[in-house]
């Protein structure tokens, strides 16, 4: 083990992950990636990013590749296009219309396959529609659905006519769709009756219904039809997606878009209260997602593309709707989660289908850990040829069960950082190419310059740990926020001169490659070492025993913070003091004694949202017995109680 010297100024790197997994000669031979790209794109990287801007279809071209007033960047500057059109049109005119874009799986067991044809008759339609009503270039719209076909379908309808589309994940409550309806300035809501989870209805309109009491600004509100139960519909403002297209023709004149309209808002939250409205424009976003789709997934034309995130959030919608529509890939969209009816849906997803490329998050594999491999061998997952991890870096143990028990050892596994601003992946292996290590999202993407610098803004060598950074403007990154381009400063680019900071912990090892250590916020100081939770995290998870681990740092009178796990275990084990010890003493023996966790408490369930992730922050008040801050993103809200009492008798016993 080694640390670093510097430990007020740099995150240490602690855990040695030593296996290496080469491309296998099969995949190489016909990747898409080759040898020499990171030389290419770095010797003009301009070019490099023109070559893929220039794979869209243009209805004028762009006179420049970029033009940089820090912080603040145009790309493809002049040139015109629009998103619809490079998602759908150009694979129709090229007679592809036939090809499916969407198999589409309901979670109560309906399904679809939606043609890229019949896809944008559904988007003209609906565009016309919109149009009819009002909804003009320069407005932006709110989306507030489930993850049905009408979801995509008004994304690129709003695209169509020049509004910018604000998703707003369906699991969001109704104070959520009100700061961002207002904050968007947004006149039009399109919403569905409700929705499927786990067999029961989510009230997504009567959701909508209490958020327009604070809404002053909408003026309409469109509603698809989805469970069929009745609904409360205000005449004058409320209009069903159904009567909106009725008669509408199947053809829609596409609005010619700048480079640098804007797409979409999509908000994220910040150190504040109030969420960051987020701001993608177009020609650098599309070019982004399509790159990146191409060679981070080495999509081939037979290929079977499962991203199972949400659209409501960033990676839904650069790898289920615009980076494999601009491609023309074949996609699966699931509405429903991943244990209804059973554990095994997504595996008979998987087979059903003969899904190819699987995306999928950490937080997801854990849980199928957890649930046990009888759910996996149920079903032929031979289709697979790659695996895809997303949202939060992933654990070695957890790559490796995903390697072992999803792609069966033959699979190449791409681990990808990137954000919402950011737009698309940034950091991540080239299969074919890039020899993956577990837990290591490996290198920048050919084009992205990043680097790993200390607290003075200085490179940190390899072989240690600090901030994560960019230091020049790429396509796909965030124009600012909405409203607030002093706040875009001072988040982003404001702590280093002339680097754009991603607020993550990196280790960059001694072969340049990026082990990702959450975020910046979740590191503990710890008797002045500076202590990545995710590092604990992954040598917890390491242990048989231990299916899924929270860590967070704990106030304490004598080091500064304490370590603070939240521990949930495989099977039925409910956990016993001999077994905390174990668990105690395995951390240590991993990272070093001093990562020895001080407090350690057993839960089946760790508090999640809607989308799956882990509440770490929900976490952080429950060690520190503080007031819980907003609750209503949770899964199970019964879960914090019980980790309330457990974490109190735990502290009790330390104390």
């Amino acid at each position: 083990m080694t640390t670093n010297d510097h430990a007020s100024d740099t995150i240490e790197a602690l855990f040695k992950e030593q296996r290496r997994f080469e491309p296998p000669a099969a995949f190489a031979a016909r990747a898409n990636a080759k040898a020499g790209i990171y030389e290419e794109a770095e010797r003009d990287y301009l070019a490099f990013w023109s070559s893929w801007a220039d794979k869209l279809e243009w209805s004028a071209p762009y006179r420049d590749v970029l033009e940089w007033k820090e912080p603040f960047a145009k790309w493809f500057v002049g040139g015109e296009l629009n998103a619809s059109v490079n998602a759908l049109d150009r694979h129709v005119k090229a007679g592809r219309g036939s090809r499916i874009a969407f198999y589409f799986e309901g979670e109560p067991g309906d399904r679809r396959e939606i043609t890229y044809a019949a896809l944008l008759a559904d988007v003209c339609r609906f565009a016309n529609g919109l149009r009819e009503r009002g909804v003009k270039k320069g407005d932006r719209v709110a989306i507030y659905m489930p993850m049905i076909p009408e979801l995509p379908v008004a994304m690129l309808a709003c695209a169509r006519v020049g509004a910018a589309h604000s998703v707003i994940f369906g699991g969001f409550s109704s104070d959520a769709i009100v700061d961002r309806v207002n904050d968007a300035e947004c006149s039009t809501i399109i919403t569905a009756d409700q929705g499927w989870r786990r067999g029961k209805k989510v009230p997504l309109k009567d959701t909508v219904d209490v958020a327009l009491a604070q809404t002053p600004g909408v003026e309409r509100v469109i509603v698809a039809k989805r469970v069929g139960d009745a609904v409360e519909m205000k005449a004058g403002r409320d209009a069903w997606w159904d009567d909106v297209i009725a008669g509408q023709p199947e053809t829609c004149e596409p609005e010619a878009m700048d480079s640098e309209d804007l797409l979409f808002l999509l908000y994220t939250s910040g150190t504040t209260a109030k969420p960051k409205g987020i701001m993608h424009t177009t020609a650098g976003y599309l070019t982004g997602v399509t790159a990146t789709h191409d060679l981070v997934f080495d999509l081939k034309e037979d290929d079977i593309f499962w991203c199972t995130a949400d659209i409501g959030w960033v990676t839904g919608h650069s790898y289920i709707v615009y980076g494999p529509l601009c491609n023309g890939a074949v996609s699966v969209l699931y509405e429903g989660t991943p244990d209804y009816p059973d554990k095994d849906r997504l595996w008979d997803i998987v087979e059903r289908y003969k899904v190819t490329i699987l995306y999928t998050a950490p937080t997801a594999i854990r849980t199928f850990m957890k649930w046990g491999v009888e759910y996996v061998q149920k079903h032929d997952l031979s289709s697979l040829r790659l695996l895809g991890s997303v949202g939060e870096p992933i654990n070695p143990e957890a790559w490796m069960w995903y390697h072992e028990h999803i792609g069966g050892g033959r699979c190449p596994i791409v681990d990808t950082w990137w954000q919402t601003e950011t737009g698309a992946i940034a950091i991540a292996p080239l299969p074919g190419i890039t020899t993956t290590k577990p837990g290591s999202a490996t290198k920048p993407f050919p084009g992205i310059l990043a680097d790993i610098v200390d607290e003075a803004g200085k490179s940190v060598p390899l072989g240690g740990g600090g901030y994560i950074v960019l230091r020049r403007p790429w396509p796909s990154m965030l124009r600012g926020i909405y409203g607030a381009p002093e706040r875009y400063v001072e988040t982003y680019w404001s702590k280093f001169e002339h680097m754009y900071l991603a607020g993550d912990g990196c280790n960059r090892d001694v072969e340049g490659d990026y082990w990702f250590m959450g975020r910046i916020d979740d590191v503990m100081n710890v008797s002045g070492h500076r202590i990545s939770t995710t590092e604990v995290e992954s040598a917890l998870v390491d242990h048989p025993a231990v299916a899924e681990a929270a860590v967070v740092g704990k106030t304490d009178d004598t080091t500064g913070q304490a370590i603070c796990c939240f521990v949930s275990l495989r099977g039925s084990n409910p956990g016993s003091p001999e077994l905390g010890d174990e668990l105690r003493k395995h951390v240590g023996d991993k990272l070093g004694k001093f990562t020895t966790p001080k407090y350690l408490t057993f839960t089946q369930e760790l508090p999640k949202t809607r989308s799956g992730k882990i509440m770490r922050r929900l976490l952080r008040d429950i060690a520190e017995g503080r007031m819980l801050g907003d609750t209503t993103t949770l899964a199970d809200s019964s879960v914090v109680a019980e980790l309330q009492e457990r974490a109190k008798a735990e502290a009790g016993k330390e104390d």
